[in-house]
């Protein structure tokens, strides 16, 4: 299938990429049992957690923030695309619809894409599913 984009394939990869780490990161978190524990000092009883008094330590990892902002950086051809291939990805089009569900993209387009594509759990499945099925 020969399709002419806006946005490169490469780059449609790397926000593949990005969305599987930041969807890695959320099932991570507590994977051991451990880190969510709070430690006492057996002799005098006290909470040796140094937390600050906030519910949740610091997350360094910039990823989720990288990613929303390569997505908020687009523009209305190149954030339709994106949608476009994951919704024929996810099977609500068929390859050879592609071009149709670009249109439907910026006619459904909303404030934010970055959102939108950020609160599908499988993001990078369905960008990969819908590069393999542009053949991209």
């Amino acid at each position: 299938m020969d399709i002419d984009l806006n946005l490169s394939a490469d780059t449609i990869r790397l926000l593949a990429q990005k969305a599987r780490a930041v969807n890695s990161d959320l099932e991570d978190g507590f994977d051991d049992s451990n880190d969510g524990e709070i430690e006492f000092d057996e002799d005098t009883l006290t909470d040796t957690h140094a937390h600050d008094g906030l519910a949740e330590e610091e997350n360094d990892d910039m990823t989720e923030e990288e990613l929303r902002e390569l997505i908020a950086d687009l523009n209305v051809d190149e954030a339709a695309e994106l949608v476009a291939v994951v919704w024929v990805g996810r099977g609500d089009y068929e390859a050879e619809d592609f071009l149709q569900a670009v249109e439907d993209a910026k006619d459904r387009a909303n404030a934010s894409t970055a959102k939108y594509l950020m609160g599908m759990p499988l993001l990078a499945d369905h960008i990969e599913a819908g590069l393999d099925a542009l053949e991209l």
